[in-house]
């Protein structure tokens, strides 16, 4: 590669960057700091540079925090490979902290190793208040006695060069100087900062242009650490966005043409890009004024003939939950986003969990089955959108898709969908209807029935949320109920009979099967590997059909030892005072699969409020080997 001409004038003698496979880096600043930017745009750049990538961003749970507080740190870890990038990994390489409060933050969260290496604004030490100045010089010496390699560096005084705003400026001077310390090429990096700006203005761009080029310069003069990541540009072209970014392009892409929605963290950003895509593809997004009529909004439209979709999270869905059960009722074709995070009740707004699993299985009165996916890649989130909206039709049913704050606010880069014309929806039809059909003409053996759209000549009838018979006239008859239930739930039968078995990570039998959902793909096959290289007798699948579940599961798991969930929802540990295996409760995943197929499964589950990381699933999965063969030598003993 050569060198630019600032490059040039700056570095005589560049030093040589170390090959590294993969790094993890972590920017994190005080909420407002424009730390997140940075990371995204970093992530963005390697992306385009070939790297593999996932990103995960840090978000306080306050809207306007305390600055300068641990509860207040907000930023962006990313995680850059030579090879593709499926989770955030485990302990950072790299961390650039605006204060020292916010990398506390860091360090009570676990992100943080020994030799981690840490860049820490200097500006504190130069502060006007002695009780800033004390805490920052017993900070920096607390860092080093921990065993992280903490570079002191002025990144505000740098900023005060270019613009007398500094606050809002270190982003780009950090985004600069990470650049460079990873190897990138300095146009890819400036092409970047001219598309984000562009809306801004010249001005705009022309100055963060130069605190990208002045953190650029520094980093070269003034420190020796410099990274190589080698990169494999794909053969396909290829797209970077987050999880709430696919799922809008996913809806798009499906045909649907209403998103009907209440702000809720951490959804909302979906609704944001489809406001500001949607109506160039001829579609409308309605800001409800609450979750209820939302949801009620959208039933009407797809009522009406076109499928709409509602976007919400774990609150919003605990409010859905009557209009819901109506879809289910009135066989009206439904498609709920539901973006997890942390609960209950309004819990953990801004972190991840997987806990509304059970919730959006049976949080209905009576029996409801509906049909309900879980992507476990950003690719996916695109990709069941299109799923999702055909099986909504198909069976006339509420499909409701889990997706989670992970997926959400994550980037990774996938190769670009083929659009098809076969994602749409078919044209309304508005011939007329045959009066010899009723509304809900069950077939005997599906459950399936052909929906009548308003409209349609000699095709109207009542709608309604009560029992029915399949004219849609309200009935309280036995008979009538039973067959009514036993149609709407035949049908998840006829789809159950239509998947595919899950496929097996690892060999197809052994000591121990690891079954997840979501968002925990990567770390949990990253840890079962790191096993496996080390001939440990562990496979792992994953499951994206949670309703109904993939066919196959109990023979996959007879020819394992022992099956056992990992998931991010609460699960009581195994050994405290009081708890036994008969007072113990599982993972929601593990509750659903002993149901299911009445096999005695275990779980292990954590609900730290961030990803769970590969080497923390190592461990466990260690530990449960270990007992395995302890159980298996007791056995051979006692014979």
């Amino acid at each position: 590669m050569k060198p630019s001409a600032l490059e040039a004038q700056t570095t005589p003698e560049r030093v040589p960057p170390g090959i590294v496979d993969q790094h993890i880096v972590e920017i994190v600043s005080d909420s407002g700091e424009g730390a997140q930017t940075c990371g995204q745009s970093f992530g963005a750049i390697c992306a385009r540079n070939g790297n593999g990538v996932w990103t995960v961003e840090i978000i306080p749970a306050e809207i306007e925090p305390p600055a300068r507080s641990r509860a207040g740190a907000s930023g962006s870890r990313i995680r850059i490979g030579s090879r593709p990038v499926t989770n955030a990994g485990d302990f950072a390489d790299v961390v650039f902290a605006f204060n020292e409060q916010v990398l506390y933050s860091r360090i009570d969260s676990g992100a943080l190793r020994p030799g981690t290496l840490v860049f820490l604004d200097s500006t504190w030490a130069e502060n006007p208040i002695g009780e800033i100045r004390d805490m920052y010089s017993d900070a920096v010496a607390d860092f080093r006695r921990r065993g992280y390699a903490v570079t002191e560096i002025p990144i505000e005084r740098q900023c005060r060069k270019v613009t007398n705003e500094p606050r809002r400026g270190k982003n780009m001077w950090v985004l600069g100087m990470l650049c460079a310390l990873y190897d990138l090429d300095l146009e890819l990096v400036r092409s970047e900062v001219e598309k984000r700006f562009a809306k801004k203005g010249g001005a705009a761009v022309e100055k963060n242009r130069a605190l990208l080029e002045d953190g650029w310069k520094w980093a070269l003069e003034n420190t020796a650490h410099r990274f190589h990541v080698p990169a494999s540009p794909p053969d396909k072209p290829t797209v970077a966005m987050n999880g709430n970014q696919a799922i809008g392009l996913g809806i798009m892409a499906s045909g649907m043409e209403l998103c009907a929605m209440y702000p809720i963290t951490p959804a909302t950003s979906a609704s944001h890009f489809l406001a500001s895509a949607f109506p160039q593809v001829g579609g409308f997004v309605h800001q409800a004024e609450d979750e209820i009529a939302a949801i009620g909004f959208a039933i009407g439209a797809s009522y009406a003939g076109r499928t709409a979709v509602t976007i919400t999270s774990g609150p919003g869905l605990a409010l859905k939950t009557e209009f819901i059960g109506f879809a289910v009722m009135a066989e009206v074709p439904l498609v709920i986003v539901v973006v997890q995070r942390g609960g209950p009740s309004t819990g953990l707004p801004t972190k991840i969990e997987q806990g509304d699993l059970l919730a959006a299985l049976y949080a209905s009165p009576g029996d409801s089955p509906k049909i309900i996916l879980a992507p476990a890649t950003i690719e996916e989130c695109f990709h069941f959108m299109v799923t999702a909206r055909k099986l909504a039709e198909e069976f006339r049913t509420p499909v409701i898709v889990l997706s989670d704050a992970n997926l959400a606010t994550g980037q990774q880069p996938f190769p670009k969908p083929e659009v098809s014309e076969s994602w749409l929806a078919s044209p309304i039809d508005q011939s007329d209807w045959d009066q010899e059909t009723a509304p809900f003409a069950w077939d005997p053996e599906t459950g399936l029935s052909t929906r009548p759209i308003p409209g349609r000549r000699h095709g109207q009838f009542v709608l309604t949320g009560l029992a029915h018979d399949e004219h849609s006239h309200v009935a309280y008859e036995s008979g009538i109920n039973q067959r009514a239930m036993e149609m709407r739930s035949r049908k998840l039968a006829v789809l159950a009979g239509s998947l595919l078995a899950p496929r097996l990570h690892g060999a197809g039998e052994g000591d121990l099967l690891v079954v997840g959902w979501g968002s925990t793909l990567g770390a949990i096959e990253e840890a079962v590997d790191r096993l496996r290289a080390r001939a440990a007798k562990v496979s792992s699948l994953h499951l994206r059909f949670l309703s109904p579940l993939e066919p196959g599961l109990k023979r996959i798991f007879s020819r394992f030892r022992q099956v056992m969930t990992v998931e991010i929802n609460y699960s009581d540990p195994i050994r405290p005072p009081y708890l036994t295996p008969e007072t113990r409760r599982y993972s929601q995943l593990a509750q659903l699969l002993r149901a299911h197929t009445l096999v005695d499964i275990d779980c292990w589950s954590r609900v730290p409020g961030s990803p769970l990381p590969p080497g923390l699933i190592e461990q466990e999965l260690s530990r449960r080997l270990d007992d395995i063969q302890r159980e298996g030598t007791h056995n051979e003993h006692t014979r």
